[in-house]
């Protein structure tokens, strides 16, 4: 078949930036690499394709109806899910799941076993989790050679090596997380693994910490690393040194975060299944060992009606999103036998939203002002209510999921259809699709430069604040391009404070202002929150421990910190002659330095 000759813009009138990211990784190719789909082509394919599960189950819709439903949901942007459906949905791949845990086996078999069913998942456009906690200490006996074992670390470089070397079906190259507990004896080796220059460039850190570490931590005390086959006591070490070694390397290089696994486990919707050790790379889907899980947001921007939030609209998107991601369970085609079945057995999804800044611009709302948490708080209540309301629906035409009798639904008899709805993840590049902010993160910019594909360059402007400021007379592009000099509106006096306090960006935001909107949609989300506390380049180390600490008390589920600078090949930055926000060409916000790609 010959290529098709696309429009820079096409029917659904995306912009030139978001068409070079849909035909670098999602639209069809041929064998020659000539594209053989258009954008609205992709969405129905991917329609057509999740709606085959409709035809195992009664509804009074009927599969063509809601094959439709589906489609028209994405092409309006008002909905899309994670990029594994997107790229595999109707392909020969057919993977269709962004989220995956595996387990790492002390064992030579165990951990070569881990790498290959990585490299499968990366193949297919997956991102994987890994604990490392199960894994001998550096210097322990290997009994079968008598010799010395390497440690978690040395094994966690050729997880690294792997993923440098697969590129996800020729798309995207893969990303994990890589987990170790705070009471492993090689916990030192591990927080400081990232601060050498070029170690660990494909994978995030977080050190599992227990309520036990952080109190600790609070107290002044003490605690014991353990061996971790058998849970003897080694050494007992002052917590707060382990601590502050934590916050030092974040504070360098934006790594290790921290996984609140005693919060995540008390929050485990299945606990008869397993225990939770690990995340997927992103940090907002804590899964069992074999487990995985897709994801789809909701566009929030779309769903705002004369200045207000459109809660039918909301309502009734929120339906078909769950029920969209339920049928992907069933049509997916899993990398490995034992991922369908646990993934099958718990049914989790992880229905999040993006667009999040954009809706508050919308509702004249400034994104650090109480009456933004406020707001979100009810939002992602009114969120999750209905995301239940739906998983029970289709638990009644359906049936319930798999481990419901080892669930903590049993004893509510909360006969749900998945054991958990809500996932606040980055949404990437999916933002850049929907034209929207990322994920729950403010704008990152007002006026930018964006750095596109093939070395041009975009100056582009937030299509809210250029008509507010149209209205103000203030259509001046020399004032656009001072705009993003200074990275915000703030100290630009040609601006009235009612625009400054409605369009503030992350350059504009405290590090306690960006973890009270992440808890705010922690408080009602069932799964976590994946979100950046963005700090700036002269923050202290204080403050970044002082954040640390801050997660844990508003309970959170994990935290990441990034400190502006603090790691070469930032997607966002202060570049070029003219020192303008310069933004690489997939960052729609969040993690300035770009892995956040799920």
């Amino acid at each position: 078949m010959s290529g098709k000759k696309l429009p820079e813009k096409d029917e659904l009138k995306v912009s030139a930036n978001t068409m070079a990211v849909l035909r670098r990784r999602y639209l069809l190719k041929d064998d020659k690499h000539n594209i053989i789909e258009t954008p609205d082509e992709l969405f129905r394919r991917v329609g057509s394709h999740v709606s085959k599960a409709e035809s195992s189950y009664k509804s009074k819709e009927s599969p063509h109806e809601v094959e439709e439903k589906f489609y028209r949901m994405m092409r309006r942007l008002e909905f899309l899910p994670n990029s594994p459906t997107l790229m595999n949905a109707g392909t020969a791949s057919g993977q269709l799941s962004a989220c995956f845990v595996l387990p790492v086996q002390d064992s030579m078999d165990g951990i070569f076993e881990a790498l290959k069913n990585m490299a499968k998942i990366h193949q297919s456009g997956g991102g994987t989790g890994f604990s490392f906690s199960n894994l001998r200490r550096k210097g322990a006996l290997v009994s079968s050679t008598k010799g010395d074992a390497s440690g978690p670390v040395s094994f966690m470089s050729i997880f690294d090596i792997a993923t440098g070397i697969i590129v996800q079906g020729g798309r995207r190259r893969g990303a994990n997380m890589g987990i170790l507990r705070c009471d492993h004896p090689d916990i030192i080796e591990f927080v400081d693994s990232k601060t050498q220059k070029g170690k660990f460039e494909n994978f995030n850190l977080s050190v599992s910490v227990t309520d036990e570490f952080m109190e600790a931590v609070k107290h002044n005390g003490s605690y014991y690393l353990k061996e971790p086959q058998t849970g003897e006591k080694i050494e007992s070490v002052r917590a707060r040194d382990v601590f502050e070694h934590i916050v030092n390397a974040a504070w360098l290089c934006g790594d290790p975060g921290l996984v609140f696994i005693d919060e995540i486990n008390r929050c485990n919707p299945v606990p008869g299944a397993g225990r939770i050790e690990a995340t997927n790379p992103c940090g907002e889907l804590p899964l069992i060992a074999y487990e995985s899980c897709n994801l789809g947001s909701i566009n929030l921007s779309k769903m705002v009606k004369e200045g207000a939030p459109d809660w039918e609209k909301l309502k009734g998107t929120i339906r078909w999103a769950n029920r969209f991601l339920d049928d992907v369970i069933e049509v997916n085609d899993y990398p490995l036998a034992e991922i369908k079945r646990v993934t099958q057995a718990n049914r989790k999804i992880g229905l999040g939203v993006m667009g999040f800044a954009d809706m508050l611009v919308q509702l004249s709302i400034g994104y650090n002002s109480p009456e933004a948490r406020q707001f979100a708080e009810e939002l992602m209540r009114f969120i999750h209510t209905e995301s239940v309301n739906a998983s029970l629906q289709l638990a009644a035409e359906r049936g319930m999921f798999g481990n419901f009798s080892e669930s903590v639904y049993a004893g509510q008899n909360k006969r749900l259809r998945n054991a958990a709805v809500n996932a606040i993840a980055p949404t990437g590049t999916i933002s850049i699709i929907a034209g929207c902010s990322s994920g729950i993160e403010p704008l990152f910019a007002i006026s930018f430069v964006r750095d596109v594909l093939a070395g041009s360059r975009l100056f582009e402007t937030n299509a809210f604040f250029e008509r507010q400021a149209r209205r103000h007379g203030l259509n001046d592009e020399e004032v656009f391009a001072r705009i993003a000099r200074a990275g915000s509106l703030q100290k630009i006096d040609a601006f009235p404070d009612a625009l400054k306090q409605v369009f503030v960006t992350a350059f504009d935001i405290t590090g306690e202002e960006h973890l009270q909107m992440q808890s705010a949609f922690q408080r009602y989300t069932d799964n976590a929150v994946s979100k950046t506390v963005n700090l700036p380049a002269e923050a202290s180390i204080d403050a970044l421990g002082k954040i640390y600490q801050m997660a844990y008390e508003l309970k959170c589920k994990g935290i990441t910190v990034y400190r502006y600078g603090s790691r070469e090949g930032q997607v966002l930055s202060f570049a070029g002659r003219d020192r303008a926000i310069r933004a690489g060409p997939q960052y729609r916000g969040g993690c300035f330095t770009g892995p956040c790609a799920f």
